[in-house]
């Protein structure tokens, strides 16, 4: 219709400003078995309660102090929950309830709540607590008329009270609950049984010993298998996957190939629940008797037991556990008397909320399946991500004879490029293991570019990259030289060494490496081979991926850092921290750093500001100090303004806090990069290279005619990296319009939306976008089938 106006595009994204808790009562507790990280649940919620205008209440010692009341339910202040986010376990307690199981028990918890006002609660928990939950509020209003019956309270509060609203968070180190990625806790464990395993290692291979290693998991094998793969383990027992008869044998037999071939030790993990085809308990004791009877190796077991629940939360689990403490309460002011008792839970790297009895019914058939022998089923049903490092671990554990590869002539070369990032070599081994097993040879070039033009590539073999996951930076070595001014010299290369396709891991001049190869394609047919990069780097701003493969580890070393700063605090009054980062123009290390550490102030490139900003800050910490909180923690992103210095921030703050407080300064430089890489970036590395290699193959057998490989079409030369919730191969070319060159980042981020989150965690009013919070979904048993291009976490 020419000439008519263009109509106004409606604002659809929704603000919490219209979702008031004035007038609610939340209640929060935990239950159960403790976890780390369930603190930083805790002080979310009773955060973003407060934020919102509701009354907070602690419940102390779980279902037993809503039974008993009393003392155990006291109302949350913003206080109440200062320096807790670094703290392990539960503050407010937890215990075993027998009384809350009884008909009395729910009754006198529901009396004390409803005295109270408290109709809304948070449950952080594992699935027997929530199952509890769900059938307190099932009989919620049967307990109320018999309270009303009984005298203990009149019609008027049984009406204001008569709906129960319930949202559930899982905390459970086992990562037994279905329907979510990760449980809060689980990331934490695996800290623990890593820093073990590394101990381990170092010790075994001293003397050529075998260790055989019992972690929790009674009746999941989640903790075993993704520390199996995070540590290369010789083999691995989970209740999900009885070994199959004649296992003994076969272990036997890997054990002394393993020793043949210069290995000087190792390392067999065992889940506690770990049984065999015939339901019968294989205890590390049984396989401990049976490599010295058998082989006659120095072996030695280990159980870690409690020390996996223990410690301080990981980054990972402090910022899942704030971002579901947030969701939780969102879920809760939207929640009517019809909304089902939800569960908040993370998949991929979106919060989404499910049906909290579809869940339990779901974990609950895994069981089933297990009891009946069904073990595929029970493999199928515990997830995606489950199934995932299972045929990871398959493809990597076992190597064939050259008899039983198939049969490809195909030579692949796998590199770094930029700066080194922990979990680089998990994914070079991991890359490495596959490829062989697909049959290819794999060439690995050393020194990035630099070496390739020079000449640096070798064949590497499977022994080559032993114990390469544990390791940081990147042993191939890596430089930051791009292939521009190199083409005709790489192109010579790829002709002598014949190789068929390229793997490339690496930050931002990975991606533009490969951006110049696509390009040189028209001018040097050398380059029409499948090409793909995976994201690793610690500042996390590669284009076409939410996470890169380092970036766990460098924020678990920032905040750590910050625990130990605010800790030096502790005997004096009144100390405000300013901490800058690395990450170049991108913020993320920044924000999502300082959500972990409970920042006050985080300043990033990606979102300006000026004095007046920082003036308000200085008053907000100045308010702050008023109350028994009396320090402040303030990041600043390294390229975040050229004008406003640290230096320039220090001197501001010392400045205008005169008389109210003091500061500190501190740049946390290359100690960022961190050393051992985190069991998350080595899981990540380990998934993603697979994954790569497995598309390599099937690129180059599509692209092989008239005996040679060639591919030039853009789907050939692909970026492979974790949108959402899905793991996508995009093609390079067309990520080019979705990158800031300048300032080398993509020009959308998404935990730019975590930014309001933290600072409604600080105390600042803000707006929040809820548009982007998870929507009630149901758990799917028939999934999706992966497409070509992208396949699940």
């Amino acid at each position: 219709m020419a000439g008519a106006a263009a109509p106004k595009r409606q604002d659809t994204r929704k603000f919490f400003e219209n979702l008031s808790g004035a007038g609610k009562s939340i209640a929060v507790l935990t239950s159960g078995g403790d976890a780390q990280g369930m603190n930083a649940a805790v002080r979310a919620v009773v955060r973003m309660g407060i934020y919102v205008g509701a009354k907070v209440y602690f419940i102390h010692e779980g279902y037993q102090g809503m039974v008993d009341g009393g003392d155990n339910i006291k109302e949350a202040t913003w206080e109440s929950v200062s320096s807790m986010l670094q703290v392990g376990g539960t503050v407010i307690g937890s215990a075993r309830c027998k009384e809350f199981r009884t008909h009395e028990g729910r009754l006198k918890a529901a009396h004390n709540l409803v005295q109270r006002s408290i109709t809304n609660l948070c449950v952080i928990g594992g699935d027997g607590s929530l199952t509890g939950a769900n059938l307190f509020r099932e009989e919620w209003s049967g307990l109320l008329s018999e309270l009303v019956q009984q005298g203990l309270i009149d019609e008027e509060a049984a009406q204001k009270n008569s709906e129960l609203h319930i949202v559930g968070m899982v905390g459970s180190i086992d990562n037994d609950f279905c329907g979510t990625d990760m449980t809060i806790g689980t990331d934490s464990a695996l800290h623990r049984i890593i820093e073990v395993v590394d101990a381990i290692m170092t010790t075994a291979q001293s003397h050529q010993r075998t260790f055989v290693l019992e972690v929790m998991g009674r009746h999941c094998g989640y903790l075993a298998m993704v520390s199996a793969l995070a540590c290369g383990a010789d083999w691995v027992f989970i209740p999900e996957m009885p070994p199959e008869d004649g296992w003994e044998d076969s272990m036997c037999q890997k054990l002394s190939e393993n020793r043949a071939d210069k290995k000087r030790l190792n390392i067999i993990i065992v889940a506690e629940g770990a049984i065999d085809q015939h339901n019968k308990a294989i205890t590390p004791d049984y396989i401990k008797d049976l490599v010295i009877r058998c082989l006659g190796f120095d072996t030695r077991v280990t159980i870690l037991g409690h020390v996996q629940r223990g410690g301080t939360p990981s980054a990972f689990d402090r910022i899942l556990a704030s971002r579901m403490g947030v969701e939780a309460v969102l879920a809760l002011l939207e929640a009517s008397a019809n909304t089902p008792a939800c569960v908040v839970s993370l998949v991929g790297n979106q919060a989404v909320r499910l049906p909290l009895m579809e869940c339990v019914q779901m974990t609950q058939e895994v069981q089933k399946a297990m009891d009946e022998k069904k073990f595929d089923e029970a493999v199928r049903l515990r997830g995606r991500s489950f199934e995932n490092n299972l045929s990871t671990y398959r493809l990597l554990s076992y190597r064939k004879a050259d008899s039983e590869l198939p049969n490809s002539t195909f030579n692949v070369a796998v590199m770094n490029v930029g700066a080194p990032a922990a979990g680089m070599n998990a994914a070079v081994r991991s890359a490495v293991r596959v490829g062989i097993t697909e049959g290819h040879k794999m060439f690995a070039v050393s020194d990035g570019f630099e070496g390739f033009y020079k000449g640096q590539i070798k064949e590497i073999k499977w022994g080559d990259v032993g114990g390469w996951t544990g390791q940081g930076g990147s042993l191939l070595g890596t430089k930051r030289t791009l292939p521009g001014k190199h083409l005709e010299k790489i192109a010579e290369q790829i002709r002598i060494h014949n190789i068929n396709a390229l793997l490339v891991i690496g930050g931002f001049e990975a991606f533009e490496s490969l951006l110049q190869l696509y390009e040189a394609r028209a001018d040097y047919e050398e380059f029409c081979i499948p090409m793909c990069m995976l994201p690793a780097t610690i500042s996390n701003n590669v284009p076409g991926t939410d996470l890169s493969i380092g970036a766990d580890t460098s924020l678990n070393a920032i905040v750590e850092t910050c625990d130990r700063i605010k800790q030096s605090a502790s005997g004096t009054k009144r100390r405000v921290f300013i901490i800058e980062t690395m990450g170049g123009y991108c913020g993320y290390l920044a924000t999502v750093g300082g959500l972990a550490a409970g920042a006050d102030t985080v300043y990033i490139y990606e979102e300006p500001f000026d004095i007046r900003d920082l003036q308000a800050n200085v008053e907000h910490l100045t308010q702050k100090m008023k109350t028994s909180i009396q320090r402040g923690l303030v990041l600043r992103n390294e390229n975040c303004n050229e004008n406003f210095t640290t230096d320039f921030v220090y001197q501001l703050y010392t400045e205008e806090g005169r008389g109210v407080f003091d500061c500190r300064k501190n740049i946390l430089g290359h100690m960022q990069q961190g050393g051992a890489p985190s069991p998350f970036d080595r899981n990540f590395g380990t998934k993603v290279a697979a994954k790569a290699i497995q598309w390599i193959t099937r690129t180059l057998k599509e692209s092989y005619k008239g005996g040679r490989v060639f591919a030039n079409s853009e789907d050939t030369a692909c970026l492979l990296g974790m949108r959402r919730r899905a793991l996508v191969f995009q093609p390079v070319s067309q990520l080019r319009d979705e990158t800031d060159f300048v300032h080398r980042i993509p020009k959308e981020q998404w935990w730019l939306k975590l930014r309001p989150l933290m600072k409604i965690l600080a105390k600042y009013k803000t707006s929040y976008d809820v548009s982007d919070s998870g929507q009630l979904e149901h758990v799917s048993r028939i999934r999706p089938k992966e497409t070509k291009t992208s396949a699940a976490i």
